[in-house]
């Protein structure tokens, strides 16, 4: 099995790309000083490499140049500073290079540290390059935050990270999981953080972008990818900025009619809250990473199964790799002060008053619930009831079984509005147990079609989906 050399630093596969007199390109970058040109120049034979290199910093000078945008650190800005780098290098050069040369253009608008403000330090990076002479050109976009406190140091980090884009799509491009994971390199996982990356163009057209972002979070370079219903990647700070969040956790394999029923129900409690608009609302269904992991992988093809089946319900779906819930909270409060809920049913209680799930934190099960519960944040408890029961046999947040020590901290956070039940819009679902619809499913035609929404039992069994008719 053929492996990913990750021992190359910084430098070195900066001078590999200028020792090597067949890439050829343009470096532009405006918001952070010129961090990954310098890169190239301080290694030497820079000018096997560089044809150009910019900052325009001016904004009248940049659309001069680039044309308007709306917003300067945008994809928008990027895709024009691509388009206009790369052209030019071609219409320049290619007549006079050696004809096996492959053009690139590396363009970044980003917004670091400053003196003036504590901004959300953020920007988009890409590269368009040529991966054979004379092919058409071929893209890798992606969204960065920066986590370092101080400008030198921000500048440092999008410095080798931009090697590292340029390098991997030079070298391993045949292998786009290689060229994630190598962004990392050198850098760790508390310097930066990328949240979306899109590979685009005639090389890599069959690549499942939707997988790539997923590989971020096997790479700890993010601990959160967000999808919309269209299967499109989107960055979570501008979906989730100043806006009510309402999420719905589970293993969604597949979306149940449970699952659409708890989303409305709390939706409809959460949206009284005063603060809560209720168009403003974004809910979020998620799925923790390690539910979509078995063994050491990920099934690539089950995970883009639960994804559309979500999205063919409308949904916004979360991939986190967040296990406890106040750590997802802290997520979410970076970019939202409005109010957070969180919908989960009565059937997943017992994990989030199990002490185990919480060692290792200093202050146990009574840390996790403080950091939960700190602002403005509200679990909605949806009930259940089991299969085969006696109609009225309700299991509710009144009266659910948590351990004997813990009754009275369940108690507490019940009075105190902490965690609230819901009441279902329509109770004839209550019964549904995903596991129970998985195996029905798995033996091919038969009841669980009803306890799945409209459509999705048609294309799961279309699709052969989630192991469809495989027993």
């Amino acid at each position: 099995m053929h492996q990913r050399d990750s021992s190359l630093s910084t430098d070195q596969k900066a001078l590999a790309i200028n020792l090597d007199k067949y890439k050829y390109g343009s470096i532009v970058e405006i918001g952070a000083g010129q961090e990954v040109a310098r890169r190239f120049f301080q290694v030497g034979a820079a000018a096997g490499t560089i044809a150009k290199t910019m900052s325009a910093y001016d904004m009248a000078v940049s659309d001069d140049i680039y044309g308007q945008v709306a917003r300067y650190v945008s994809r928008e800005r990027l895709l024009q500073m691509l388009d206009k780098e790369f052209s030019q290098v071609v219409k320049r050069l290619s007549h006079v290079r050696p004809k096996n040369t492959t053009f690139f253009a590396y363009a970044a608008t980003v917004t670091a540290r400053s003196f003036k403000q504590q901004n959300e330090c953020h920007g988009w990076i890409g590269i368009r390059a040529q991966l054979h002479p004379g092919a058409q050109p071929s893209d890798v976009v992606m969204h960065v935050r920066m986590l370092d406190n101080d400008n030198a140091l921000q500048s440092e980090a999008l410095g080798i990270l931009g090697v590292n884009l340029i390098h991997g799509v030079f070298f391993n491009h045949h292998k786009p999981e290689w060229v994630v994971e190598g962004l990392a390199d050198g850098l760790g996982s508390e310097r930066i953080e990328v949240d979306l990356i899109h590979f685009s163009g005639p090389y890599f057209d069959e690549v499942e972008n939707r997988l790539m972002n997923l590989h971020l979070i096997r790479s700890w370079l993010t601990r959160a990818v967000v999808f919309d219903p269209d299967g499109q990647v989107v960055v979570p700070g501008e979906l989730l900025y100043r806006k009510p969040v309402m999420v719905m956790r589970g293993s969604f394999k597949p979306v149940t009619r449970v699952n659409i029923d708890m989303m409305a129900a709390g939706l409809r409690q959460f949206s009284q809250l005063a603060a809560v608009d209720e168009n403003e609302i974004v809910s979020l269904a998620e799925i923790t990473m390690n539910s979509l992991i078995s063994g050491d992988n990920v099934d690539g093809a089950d995970f883009l199964a639960r994804i559309d089946l979500l999205a063919s319900q409308g949904y916004t779906v979360m991939i986190s790799d967040y296990v406890r819930f106040f750590r997802l909270r802290t997520y979410l409060r970076r970019y939202t002060k409005k109010p957070i809920g969180i919908v989960l049913s009565v059937r997943d209680f017992a994990p989030l008053f199990d002490e185990k799930y919480y060692e290792g934190l200093e202050g146990g099960i009574l840390e996790a619930f403080g950091k939960l519960f700190p602002d403005n944040t509200h679990v909605y408890v949806y009930p259940s009831r089991p299969r085969g029961s006696d109609p009225a046999a309700l299991i509710t947040l009144d009266n659910v079984k948590v351990p004997a020590n813990l009754r009275h901290l369940l108690a507490h956070l019940v009075e105190n509005d902490k965690l609230l039940a819901v009441q279902p819009l329509d109770d004839e679902h209550l019964h549904i147990d995903v596991g129970d619809v998985l195996a029905g499913l798995r033996r091919g035609r038969g009841e669980w079609e009803q306890d799945v929404p409209d459509g999705v039992a048609a294309r799961i069994i279309e699709g052969r989906l989630l192991g469809y008719d495989t027993e």
